[in-house]
């Protein structure tokens, strides 16, 4: 098969385009003719710096396609069906082996692209706003980045709850393209006082929740931003601005910091129905995928150069 392999971490250009050994099923596991891949933020840091199992070594962790191959003792799966997967690495390629705990079956009637994007960006939006934000009808709840992947889902799921959006974004046409999402306020965050501007246009007091995926003074700022007793969810951290977090400003609001890796619950009864349950609505219309661009699998390099470019609303999508 081909894909799209690094012998070193780096920059996007480490990426090369090669003929590899197909992956091996083994029991509990599938292998799935890859149709879409969703690039996901921790590919990207992944590439940049992360461990690699092996030499070329293929990073992703999410797709979709269609299974071709059932490993010993799969009786939930079969050859034919579509299904989107997640696993540690290997899916920047033509075929992706994943335990088939971790695929969930794709309607006939759903767009494949659309679906591939789901059980990371989504499930991390939902944990993120309720099962660790606990975020109630009628609160107010800030999504920083909101132009990322997790960001154009978390808006959506939190204006479905009932809740009263802003978002930011690092530029006024980013923003623009999250009104349809249903953000109420946006704020461009690479200005001085966006945190001032988030509390006035969250009636003073400041919101109930932030989701923030991007760390450093960002998450200063986040929790500058809370309302008293409000919760700030710490998710995924860019990585772009490391620093140590002064956590002072908690305590006279008795306001709360969570940290949220989805992936640590991926495998559980719980996310593995809110997965399917989530897919389910993306399928039906209910939520809808932003895909920004897809690019060729052999054009990897130029899909995570873009991606870093930070000029991406929701996800960029290879496909082999």
């Amino acid at each position: 098969m081909r894909a799209a392999v690094y012998y070193e971490t780096g920059s996007p250009d480490v990426l090369k385009y090669e003929e590899v050994a197909d992956p091996e099923c083994f029991p509990g596991a599938v292998v799935i003719q890859v149709e879409a891949i969703s690039i996901e933020g921790g590919d990207t840091l992944n590439r940049l710096g992360g461990e690699m199992p092996a030499v070329p070594h293929i990073v992703g962790y999410q797709c979709a396609g269609t299974i071709i191959e059932v490993g010993e003792g799969v009786t939930d799966r079969h050859v034919g069906q579509r299904v989107v997967a997640n696993s540690f690495y290997g899916s920047h390629a033509e075929r992706f082996v994943a335990l088939s705990l971790l695929t969930w079956p794709i309607p006939e009637s759903a767009d494949i692209v659309a679906c591939a994007c789901v059980p990371v960006a989504f499930g991390t939006a939902s944990d993120c706003l309720f099962e660790f934000g606990k975020l109630q009808a009628g609160e107010s709840v800030l999504i920083q980045a909101g132009a990322g992947g997790v960001g154009t889902a978390a808006i959506q799921l939190a204006k479905r709850a009932g809740a009263t959006v802003l978002a930011t974004a690092s530029s006024p046409e980013r923003l623009e393209r999250l009104r349809e999402l249903g953000m109420d306020h946006g704020i461009d965050y690479t200005h001085d006082g966006w945190v001032d501007e988030v509390k006035v246009k969250s009636g003073g007091w400041g919101v109930n929740v932030v989701v923030d995926s991007v760390g450093g003074k960002i998450l200063d700022g986040s929790i500058a931003c809370l309302a008293p007793r409000g919760r700030a969810i710490s998710v995924g951290s860019a990585g772009r601005d490391p620093q140590l977090l002064d956590i002072s400003n908690l305590a006279p609001g008795n306001r709360s910091l969570t940290g949220v890796f989805f992936g640590a619950e991926i495998g559980t009864d719980r996310a593995q129905k809110l997965v399917g349950d989530l897919v389910a609505d993306v399928a039906a219309g209910r939520l809808k995928v932003v895909v920004d661009r897809t690019f060729p699998l052999s054009d990897a390099a130029a899909a995570h150069a873009y991606i870093e470019s930070r000029q991406a609303v929701g996800r960029v999508v290879l496909i082999p």
